[in-house]
């Protein structure tokens, strides 16, 4: 896999993947991360790292890197106190990837994605996601509904995202193991999805628009979310 961008191959090379070569443009040859790396980093112009990485987004630096590794399901249910990010049918590269960077960076437990009609793990996903996709154990199940059984059997409360539901996110008490579930670009949660959840929660929308997309509404609810769970660990 060839990933670019700098911020995503700096997050390669300090993340478990292997480094195999890189190729850099010559301001990105300055930069100080890259020092130790010279022996598998050549001098690439901008026109060969556009036809190295398929894109003109690469910021003057791209590695070969190890195929990305998929997480075990089971291993995140059995981790102390998970905090569980899964989606329903999130197809765009640049919501999964936006999602990613917002789990990461808000100490997210992993991310669990279905193995069909969802994106996956691409050098534009790992684009988007800033190198988060780097650190953040992903995995991959083959029904969500399925998985949310087993999360309610390991002891985690389902929360879906639903414009329509009653429940105000800022009323949901966070706390404990939990997964949040979120839908799909313009169609939300599928039915047997959202009756898996235990409780639907709602973002209030005060402006005259009347939908969020979905790396925006995981990124209230990723944060508030985490952000309640260390509060109780602070009162405890």
């Amino acid at each position: 896999m060839i990933v670019y961008g700098r911020n995503p191959v700096r997050e390669a090379i300090r993340g478990p993947r292997a480094v195999k070569r890189i190729w850099a443009g010559k301001n990105a040859l300055r930069e100080p991360w890259l020092a130790p790396l010279r022996a598998i980093t050549a001098t690439a112009d901008p026109d060969e790292l556009e036809r190295l990485c398929g894109s003109d987004s690469h910021q003057g630096v791209c590695a070969e890197v190890a195929p990305f590794r998929y997480a075990s399901a089971d291993a995140l249910l059995a981790l102390p106190e998970p905090l569980i990010v899964a989606l329903d049918q999130v197809q765009d590269p640049q919501n999964l990837g936006a999602i990613a960077r917002s789990a990461e960076c808000a100490g997210a437990s992993g991310l669990v994605l279905p193995e069909r009609r969802s994106a996956e793990v691409t050098p534009a996903v790992c684009k988007a996601s800033a190198g988060a996709v780097e650190h953040l154990p992903i995995a991959k199940i083959r029904n969500l509904a399925d998985f949310l059984a087993d999360t309610k059997r390991a002891g985690l409360w389902c929360y879906g995202a639903d414009q329509a539901a009653e429940a105000d996110y800022e009323s949901v008490d966070f706390g404990g193991p939990l997964v949040l579930v979120l839908g799909s670009e313009g169609k939300g949660l599928r039915p047997r999805v959202a009756g898996a959840c235990d409780v639907l929660v709602s973002i209030p929308l005060r402006g005259k628009i009347d939908s969020l997309s979905v790396s925006a509404a995981a990124a209230i609810l990723i944060f508030a979310a985490a952000g309640n769970r260390q509060r109780k660990l602070q009162d405890a």
